[in-house]
C-alpha cells in the first residue's frame, strides 16, 4: 500500500547528521590546524618550517605530550568523518612516533620539525574522505612494518631471557 503525503502536513526535512561537529571537522578548519601545529612559521633564509607543535615539545616532560594531544584533535576528526580502521591506525602511529622521538632532548626536537605528523594525517584524513575504503600498498605496508617491529620489540626480551637461562643452567650443570 503506497503511503500518502498529507498536503497539511508536509514531511519533514531534517538536517544532516554530524550538526555542529561537522563545522568544527571541515576540511579548511582541520588544514588550518595542521598547518598551524607542523609549519606555520619558516627559520628566515631557509625552507624549515615548523609549527606550534616544535615549539611546545621544546619543554621538557610535557611539551611533546600536549603536542600529541593537539595532534588527537585530528584523530578524532578522522573517526567521526567515518575513515576506515586501517587509516585511524596509520594515523595514531603518526602521533605515536612523534610523541615518542619528541620527547628525546635536541635529537626530538629536530625530528619533530622533520616528521610532521599532523600534515601526514591531514593527507591520509583527505584521501580517504575523498576516496573511501580505498586502501593503498603503502598502507599496508606500513602496517606489515610496524607489526613486526611490534612483534620484534616484544620478542627480544623473551628471547635474552631464554639465552640467559640457557647460560644459567649450562654454568651451574658444569660446576
Amino acid at each position: 500500500m503506497p503511503s500518502r503525503i498529507d498536503p497539511r502536513h508536509p514531511p519533514r526535512i531534517l538536517p544532516p547528521r554530524g550538526g555542529r561537529s561537522s563545522r568544527v571537522f571541515n576540511d579548511k578548519n582541520l588544514d588550518m590546524l595542521s598547518h598551524v601545529l607542523d609549519d606555520w612559521l619558516r627559520i628566515p633564509g631557509t625552507s624549515i618550517r615548523f609549527g606550534l607543535d616544535a615549539i611546545v615539545g621544546l619543554v621538557p616532560g610535557i611539551g611533546d605530550v600536549l603536542g600529541g594531544l593537539a595532534s588527537c584533535i585530528l584523530l578524532v576528526a578522522a573517526w567521526f568523518r567515518g575513515v576506515p580502521y586501517v587509516t585511524l591506525i596509520r594515523m595514531s602511529v603518526n602521533i605515536g612516533i612523534e610523541v615518542l622521538v619528541g620527547s628525546v632532548p635536541l635529537l626530538g626536537d629536530a625530528f619533530d620539525v622533520a616528521w610532521k605528523a599532523n600534515r601526514r594525517n591531514f593527507k591520509l584524513l583527505t584521501r580517504h574522505v575523498e576516496q573511501p575504503r580505498v586502501h593503498t600498498w603503502k598502507d599496508w605496508a606500513f602496517l606489515t612494518t610496524l607489526a613486526a617491529a611490534i612483534l620484534t620489540v616484544f620478542a627480544l626480551p623473551l628471547i635474552v631471557l631464554a639465552w640467559l637461562l640457557v647460560v644459567l643452567l649450562r654454568s651451574h650443570a658444569g660446576s
